[in-house]
């Protein structure tokens, strides 16, 4: 294991400790930053090196630096919880550390080892604890990793930087828990077979955008997605995977196939679900059956999840050709009685019978 070191930062002024309890108070979203973050690199024949912890700064980038001409970037989203008795805990971050080597070996980079990423998680979580919200707030945690290589020329690069910052974290949509617009996108893709749609790389994001814009335009607060080929097919939105929860409880859900994440809060209400004894479906699932269901009665909610959000009801369908309300338009019983159940157990407020919940030593 490789050792970290420490660089202390000063202990906060009064006046910037007062500033940090308000932020905490009402943090937002990706608005505010803790104090540290933790930066290892790797170089080809060295491997990973040089662990530390020190004051979040910026980095000196080369302009020649290949992050800036060849996109090799990869990213995780998980949370840390602080429990009624303070205790601090992380949820199922191993299946974050799978991933991000998922995404490294689909980027051409190295992985990193799942240990390795998880102690780095702690180690700032540690350092920075006092950052993390009570209440319904969270700690939202940001590993990433980027070409560090100074070169032209296509080819994977030969040194990267793996960094983590942090972000005190509320609601994720402005308007909390209540059911969100979704617009469907019928002209840009997010992903298509054989391409990167299974990893969580910036280009996938970055490629959501446009329809993102358009989406905000409409006043909607996501865009669903269509398959690339034949823009028939729901695959999911810009940052959350998809659910429809049919007239007897069931779901459905489109599956983890190459264009779509993997995502760990999606399996998570999966293996919820299953315990429940709910039907569940993984499969393709067309647009028009969506809205033919939903107007038939056979699909009677809509939700959306993912780390950032946790579980966020679907009220409202926009598209091109005309708009649709879901049930009655608000969060549904199915999707209200998951996401509670999620988060009960992400805060410690329920047992934790799959082993998700991961403590913090020195939390």
């Amino acid at each position: 294991m490789i050792a970290t070191e420490f660089v202390s930062t000063p202990h906060p002024a009064p006046l910037a400790e007062r500033e940090r309890i308000e932020i905490l108070k009402e943090p937002g979203f990706g608005r505010h930053f803790t104090d540290h973050m933790f930066v290892m690199r790797w170089q080809a024949g060295r491997g990973w090196h040089d662990a530390e912890i020190k004051q979040r700064q910026a980095f000196s980038i080369d302009p020649a630096n290949a992050i800036l001409h060849y996109g090799q970037e990869i990213f995780e989203g998980l949370k840390a919880y602080k429990t009624t008795d303070s205790r601090i805990f992380l949820f199922r971050p191993e299946q974050n550390a799978q991933r991000f080597a998922e995404s490294a070996t689909r980027m051409a980079m190295p992985a990193l080892p799942t240990e390795l990423f998880v102690r780095a998680i702690e180690a700032l979580v540690t350092a920075d604890r006092n950052w993390v919200p009570s209440g319904d707030g969270s700690l939202y945690i940001r590993p990433f990793m980027f070409a560090d290589d100074v070169f032209l020329g296509v080819r994977p690069a030969r040194a990267y930087t793996f960094c983590i910052i942090a972000s005190p974290a509320g609601p994720y949509f402005k308007g909390g828990s209540k059911a969100v617009k979704v617009w469907v996108e019928d002209t840009y893709t997010r992903a298509g077979y054989g391409g990167t749609g299974a990893a969580k790389c910036g280009g996938n994001y970055a490629a959501s955008l446009a329809a993102q814009a358009k989406a905000i335009e409409h006043d909607c607060d996501q865009v669903i997605f269509l398959d690339a080929a034949e823009r028939r097919w729901i695959e999911e939105l810009g940052g959350m995977n998809v659910f429809f929860v049919t007239n007897d409880g069931g779901l459905i859900t489109p599956p983890v196939d190459g264009t779509i994440l993997r995502g760990i809060t999606r399996d998570s209400i999966l293996t919820l679900a299953r315990q429940a004894g709910r039907r569940i479906e993984e499969r393709k699932i067309a647009f028009d059956e969506f809205r033919d269901g939903v107007r038939d009665n056979r699909i009677v909610e809509c939700f959306a999840c993912g780390t950032a959000a946790a579980v966020a009801g679907i009220g409202r369908i926009c598209r091109g050709e005309g708009d649709f309300v879901i049930g009655s338009g608000s969060t549904g019983p199915v999707t209200e009685e998951l996401r509670n159940q999620l988060v009960a157990i992400q805060r410690g407020h329920a047992p934790d019978e799959n082993g998700w919940r991961h403590e913090v030593s020195g939390g």
